[in-house]
C-alpha cells in the first residue's frame, strides 16, 4: 500500500493548477457570467425544493427534494466532519476561509452543471432516462467530445469509491469503542477488517435495490442526521459563547498569514482549502448532476437552483460549525490527531466526556447514508462505458472496496480521492464552461416567465 500511496502523492501536485483554474477560475467566471441571478433567487430555490412546483407527470425518477437529499447525503458526511479536521490539521484555522470561498463559487458551478443535467438528458442501453456529465458532454458538445465523457467516467469509477467514508468511520469506531482494549474475547481478531466486512454486507442490502430505494433511505436519514449534528454543535457553541468570536477572528487572520508554516506556505493553504471544499460539496466534480439529472422536472433552471443549495448546506453551514467547534475546543493544537480523531477529541472535551460517543452515533448515520448513495455514481459511469446491464456489476466492486478501505491508511484514501476528483473536474468543467451560454439563455426565459407568473 505504501507504493500506491507514494505514487498517488507524487501525482497530486500536478493537479493543483487544475483545481485552481477550473474550480476557482472557472467558477468565478460562471458567478459573474450569471450576473448573480441564481444567488438572488435563493428563496425561490427553497420553494422548489419544498415541492411547490412539483408536477408528478414530469419525466424523471425522483422529486426535487429526493434528488437534493441523495446528493447531500453523498456530500454531507464525513467530509464535513473529518475532512474539515484534516484541512485544519494540514493548514491551520485559516484554511476554513478558503473553504468558504470555494463553496460560494461552488454554488454557481452546481447551478450550471445541474441545469445542464436536465437540459441534455439521454437514454441508457435499456431506454432509461439518464442525466449527468457524460450526457451533457456528448449531447451538448457533440459526438466529437465523447472522449471527454469516457475520461470522466473512467476517473469516476475510482473517485466515487467509498474509501474515505469507510476509513474514517472505522477510525471512529476504533477510537471510541477501542475494541482491542475492551473486547479481548476474540484474541488477535482484526477489528478493522471485521467492521469493513460488516459494512460491506449492510451496504449491499440497500444499494442493490436501485435508485428509488437509495433515494427513499437517504431522504429518511439525511434530515435526521443533519438536525442531530447541528443541535449538538450549536449546544457546544452555546456552552462556549465567549470563544466563538476569537475562533472566527483566528480563521480570518490566519487566512492571510503570508508567513504561515503549513506545507507549501500561503499557496499551500489555499490549495488545501480548495481540495477539502471540493471534497465536501463536490462542486465541479460532476457527481451531483448524476443524481439531479434524474429529477422529475422539465425545467432545467429549477433543478439548477435546487442543486445550488447543496454547497450552502454541507459547506457553508455544516463545515463552518464543525470548524468552529474544533477551534474553540483547542483540539486542533494536538498535532498528533488527524481526521476524525481530532473532531472526536473536540466533542469529548466539549460535551462532558461523552461527546465522542454521541459523535460516533451521528457519524454512523452520516457514513451509512454516504455509503448508500455513492454507489449510484459508479453504476452510471460503468453503464455509460459499457451498457446498463453490465453497469449494475459495479455494485460488487463497490462493496468489496469497502472492506479494502477499512484497513487502508487515511493518507492513501485521501490521496486516491483527491486525485480522482481532480481528474473528474477536467472534462466536467470544460463542458460546463462551454455550455454555459445555453444555461444563460434558459435562465433568462425562466426568470422572465417567473416574473410574469407563468411558472
Amino acid at each position: 500500500m505504501e507504493v500506491i500511496n507514494d505514487f498517488l502523492a507524487a501525482l497530486l501536485p500536478y493537479t493543483e493548477w487544475v483545481m485552481l483554474f477550473l474550480i476557482i477560475g472557472g467558477g468565478l467566471f460562471l458567478v459573474f457570467y450569471s450576473k448573480l441571478l441564481p444567488y438572488r433567487y435563493f428563496r425561490h430555490a427553497i420553494a422548489i425544493t419544498a415541492g411547490k412546483y412539483d408536477d408528478p407527470n414530469d419525466p424523471g425518477e425522483v422529486s426535487h427534494l429526493q434528488a437534493l437529499s441523495s446528493a447531500v447525503a453523498a456530500t454531507v458526511g464525513l467530509g464535513n466532519i473529518s475532512g474539515v479536521a484534516i484541512a485544519i490539521y494540514m493548514g491551520g484555522p485559516g484554511v476554513v476561509f478558503w473553504i468558504w470561498v470555494t463553496a460560494l463559487v461552488g454554488m454557481g458551478i452546481k447551478f450550471y452543471s445541474c441545469s445542464l443535467s436536465i437540459m441534455f438528458r439521454g437514454h441508457d442501453s435499456e431506454g432509461g432516462l439518464q442525466g449527468g456529465p457524460m450526457y451533457y458532454i456528448t449531447k451538448g458538445m457533440g459526438a466529437k467530445a465523447k472522449p471527454l465523457a469516457v475520461f470522466f467516467c473512467i476517473a469516476g469509477l475510482f473517485g466515487v469509491l467509498p474509501a474515505f467514508t469507510t476509513n474514517q468511520f472505522v477510525q471512529t469506531i476504533m477510537g471510541v469503542v477501542r475494541p482491542d482494549e475492551t473486547i479481548a474475547l476474540l484474541g488477535d481478531f482484526n477489528w478493522k477488517l471485521g467492521i469493513g466486512i460488516a459494512l460491506s454486507i449492510l451496504t449491499s442490502f440497500v444499494i442493490f435495490g436501485g435508485l428509488k430505494k437509495i433515494a427513499k433511505v437517504a431522504t429518511a436519514i439525511v434530515p435526521f442526521m443533519v438536525l442531530l449534528y447541528l443541535v449538538s454543535v450549536v449546544f457546544i457553541m452555546a456552552m462556549n459563547l465567549g470563544q466563538i468570536g476569537p475562533s472566527l477572528k483566528l480563521i480570518f487572520t490566519e487566512a492571510f498569514n503570508l508567513k504561515t508554516a503549513v506545507q507549501g506556505g500561503f499557496w499551500g493553504l489555499i490549495i488545501i482549502g480548495i481540495r477539502r471544499a471540493v471534497f465536501s460539496n463536490e462542486s465541479g466534480v460532476g457527481s451531483a448532476p448524476m443524481y439531479h439529472g434524474q429529477s422529475k422536472t422539465k425545467e432545467p433552471i429549477q433543478e439548477g437552483l435546487v442543486a445550488m443549495l447543496g454547497p450552502f448546506i454541507d459547506t457553508i453551514v455544516v463545515c463552518s460549525l464543525t470548524a468552529i467547534v474544533i477551534i474553540l475546543s483547542g483540539s486542533y493544537l494536538d498535532v498528533e490527531n488527524n481526521g476524525i480523531v481530532m473532531t472526536l477529541l473536540a466533542f469529548e472535551r466539549s460535551l462532558f466526556g461523552f461527546g465522542d460517543i454521541l459523535l460516533m452515533v451521528i457519524v454512523s448515520a452520516f457514513a451509512l447514508s454516504t455509503l448508500f448513495t455513492y454507489s449510484y455514481y459508479g453504476t452510471k459511469c460503468l453503464s455509460f462505458l459499457t451498457n446498463a446491464k453490465i453497469g449494475g456489476y459495479y455494485n460488487f466492486i463497490y462493496v468489496l472496496s469497502i472492506t479494502f478501505a477499512a484497513v487502508a491508511s487515511v493518507e492513501l484514501v485521501v490521496n486516491l480521492i483527491d486525485l480522482s476528483f481532480a481528474l473528474m473536474v477536467i472534462p466536467n468543467m470544460i463542458a460546463v464552461l462551454y455550455l454555459a451560454p445555453r444555461v444563460n439563455h434558459a435562465m433568462k426565459i425562466y426568470f422572465t416567465k417567473l416574473k410574469d407568473g407563468e411558472t
